[in-house]
């Protein structure tokens, strides 16, 4: 006996915000702060989310698999 899911494109789309929603923000937070003058803060923002990046694409992106 076979389930249908039916359409996951809201899925899909759930799991590309999660990828990379906290990432824009914490680089536009960091971008900011770089052109107020805060610049310690400001590269700190965009390092995390440049970790941030490359720890969501690894583990979601081996979860999507076939995407």
């Amino acid at each position: 006996m076979f389930l249908e899911v039916g359409n996951l494109d809201g899925l899909v789309a759930l799991i590309f915000l999660i990828l990379l929603g906290p990432a824009l923000v914490l680089g536009i937070i960091g971008i900011i702060l770089l052109s107020k003058g805060k610049k310690k803060a400001g590269k700190i923002l965009l390092i995390l989310a440049g970790v941030y990046l490359l720890v969501s694409f690894g583990i979601c992106g081996t979860m999507m698999g076939g995407f």
